[in-house]
């Protein structure tokens, strides 16, 4: 499978940057830059480095919420959190240009909300409990996935759904067949013990 995010994370071996290397070397094409606590100048800091990388890879660069700094780390994309900037509002913000705007989504009124917005793609979770991420939504499993796919064909709605959330190289397949365009993984390929080679695997999964 080609449809995979590598979300950044850091561990007591890899920074963000390092990790989203490993994730490039690995084959991944779409990089989403999460610092959630750090400050603007350390963000920027990352994200320099973490474009200069995606450009190296051909790979899309996507800032994790950080909307006012889209345009300055010469983004491809935002991608926003429930509690984030509506996709609306950042759509304004950003003009009608090429920038890719994701949402985050748990519930079917959610991802229509998303939908009416004009999300470009939507991350749907969490799959299982994932460490990597604070307030934690509720968990959606294969049939959480299985139901929302079902009532957006239900509902006519076509725009790409990534699972996310706790995703391990052996869940991709069942995931798949659920109906989502994609996942977006973070800690699985981050502690492994190759996450290059990781990330290899998950895209010839």
């Amino acid at each position: 499978m080609n449809n995979i995010q590598y979300i950044t994370h850091s561990n007591d071996r890899f920074d963000h940057i390092e990790g989203a290397e490993l994730a490039l070397k690995g084959g991944c094409r779409w990089v989403q830059l999460r610092m959630k606590d750090a400050t603007d100048e350390d963000f920027l800091a990352a994200g320099r480095r973490v474009r200069e990388l995606c450009s190296a890879f051909g790979a899309t660069f996507v800032l994790d919420d950080r909307v006012h700094l889209v345009k300055e780390l010469q983004a491809d994309g935002v991608h926003l959190g429930r509690l984030d900037m509506p996709v609306d509002e950042a759509r304004k913000y950003l003009g009608d240009g090429k920038i890719i705007i994701g949402g985050t989504a748990n519930t079917f009124d959610d991802i229509l909300k998303l939908a009416r917005q004009g999300a470009d793609y939507i991350g749907c979770g969490p799959f299982r409990y994932t460490a990597t991420k604070k307030r934690l939504a509720p968990i959606l499993g294969l049939e959480g996935y299985s139901r929302l796919t079902g009532q957006m064909k239900a509902h006519g709605l076509h725009v790409p759904i990534l699972a996310i959330g706790g995703i391990l190289r052996e869940d991709v397949p069942a995931i798949m067949a659920t109906g989502v365009s994609g996942i977006a993984v973070s800690g699985a390929v981050l502690n492994a013990d190759d996450p290059a080679r990781e990330m290899e695997r998950f895209i010839n999964t």
